[in-house]
Parts: structure tokens; C-alpha cells; sequence
């Protein structure tokens, strides 16, 4: 199917994003669109909401997983944000699976489908552990058909460890500002965060894949490794098509997956 045609028949691409307050999950949509503007929120209804009553709302503790995030700059994502369960509460995990369940395959149209889940966990001081909630959705949490990927943002936070080993052992501060992330990473993946996310025993529901997200804070961040692990992540071929026309934030992606498909 050519992109005019895919666009005319599917017009949005739908990604739910989940994660805890201050996960960066506001500054990833803004990179994957590439703007520093905040989104419009609309309501399920398609009605646009004043910014002053949604943070008044929020303020109250009120959130409506069904609202949109649309950035004006690339309507054609549309995004849903659940607060994450920190709170270790039932009334937010059970609302997200609620609504996962309404938007699977088959329950409506494929534009109104969840078609994507980034579950996005923070690497930060605070946050290097999984918290009760995160475990509860791995494990209880049926996605069906919809892929979920782990983002593990603030990566580089885990830089500050590995540099500071390497000090330690002598390592002049210059090797050791240059080695520190690729020891980060080996260290990560020999971790407990990816044993736990990916044991099937007391990970019922483990996630198709993950990623590590570092310094997605600065100017020129890179999320063209989430695009691409997103687009090999999608098994519906129409699906893939859409997202990587969708995409806006590398060229490099449109073109190999034109000729791929």
C-alpha cells in the first residue's frame, strides 16, 4: 500500500506511553516529533481541552487515560499517557488494562487501535529499581497483540558510577568520560533490572523488547534507535508502514523500510 493511500485509510498512528511521574516521557514525545512544544489534549469526544482546566484537573488528582496528546507539528501520532502505579493502588492499573482491553485487535477500528505500548522506566537515582507497580504489570497485565517496549530513560544517569569506578582504578578522567557509557551498558545488561523484566517465572507478561534511552535532554538526543527497534517490534506489516511514514525523525528508517517492503 503506498503512504497516500495508507494515510487516507489509516489516518493516526496510536501509541499508549506508561511510566512514573518524572520518567521523561513528555521529553521523548517531543524528540520522536520532533518539537519542544507541549501537545494538545483533546478528549474522547475529539473536543480540545484548556490547558487551565486540565492542570487544574490534575491538580485534583484527575487523569483520563482516553484524552489525546497530539503535537501539532506531526498529527498523525497520536499518544495516550497513563500516570504509571507508584501509588501501588488497583484504581490506575486497573484503568490502564480497561482500556488496553477496549483498544486491542478486534474490539474497533485499526486507526482507534492501540497499536504500540513504551513503558518508560527511569534510571535515575531515584529510580533504578522496578517499583511494585511496574512488577504488577509485567506479570498480571494481558497486552494481547499490542507490543510493549521497555524504555529505560535517563540512561546516562548510570554514566556517573562507571566513571567514577574507572577513576578509582586509576583510569585519567578523559578515558574515563569516554569509557564510562559502554561500561554502563555492559553493566546494565549483565544486571537485575533485565533478569527480573525478563523471567518468565515470575514474569508472566515480559515485554517484547527494551531499550536504553540516555541524555534525551539535550538539543541534539537521539531517538532514532527507539524508532527503528519500534518498526522491527511491528508484526503487522500495514502497521510498520504507518509508523515509519509517520516518523519525522529519521529519514534513514523511511528509506530502508521502503525497499524492505
Amino acid at each position: 500500500m503506498d503512504p497516500s493511500t495508507l494515510r487516507q485509510k489509516f489516518k493516526r498512528f496510536r501509541i499508549l506511553i506508561i511510566g512514573r511521574a518524572n520518567a521523561g516521557k513528555t521529553t521523548i514525545l517531543q524528540r520522536v516529533c520532533k518539537t519542544r512544544e507541549n501537545p494538545e489534549i483533546y478528549n474522547s469526544a475529539g473536543k480540545k481541552i484548556d490547558p487551565a482546566v486540565l492542570m487544574a484537573s490534575r491538580e485534583r488528582g484527575v487523569h483520563d487515560i482516553e484524552d489525546e496528546m497530539v503535537f501539532r507539528n506531526n498529527p498523525g501520532f497520536v499518544f495516550h499517557d497513563s500516570r504509571g502505579f507508584e501509588a501501588g493502588g488497583t484504581s490506575e492499573f486497573d484503568s490502564v488494562k480497561v482500556f488496553i482491553a477496549s483498544r486491542s485487535n478486534g474490539r474497533r477500528r485499526l486507526s482507534d487501535r492501540i497499536h504500540v505500548i513504551w513503558y518508560c522506566i527511569p534510571m535515575d537515582e531515584d529510580g533504578r529499581s522496578f517499583t511494585e507497580g511496574e512488577v504488577k504489570f509485567f506479570s498480571q497485565c494481558d497486552t494481547g497483540s499490542i507490543p510493549v517496549i521497555v524504555l529505560f530513560t535517563k540512561f546516562d544517569a548510570l554514566y556517573d558510577d562507571e566513571f567514577a569506578e574507572l577513576i578509582s582504578k586509576g583510569v585519567s578522567r578523559k578515558d574515563a568520560e569516554a569509557l564510562a557509557p559502554q561500561h554502563a551498558k555492559e553493566a546494565f545488561a549483565n544486571g537485575p533490572q533485565l533478569k527480573l523484566l525478563y523471567n518468565r517465572k515470575g514474569n508472566q507478561r515480559p515485554p517484547r523488547c527494551h531499550i536504553c534511552l540516555p541524555d534525551m535532554d539535550k538539543d541534539d538526543a537521539d531517538c532514532g534507535p527507539l524508532i527503528e527497534r519500534t518498526a522491527e517490534t511491528l508484526d503487522d506489516e500495514t502497521l510498520k508502514q504507518m509508523f515509519v511514514s509517520t516518523q519525522r525523525t529519521n529519514l534513514e528508517v523511511c528509506i530502508r523500510w521502503a525497499v524492505a517492503m
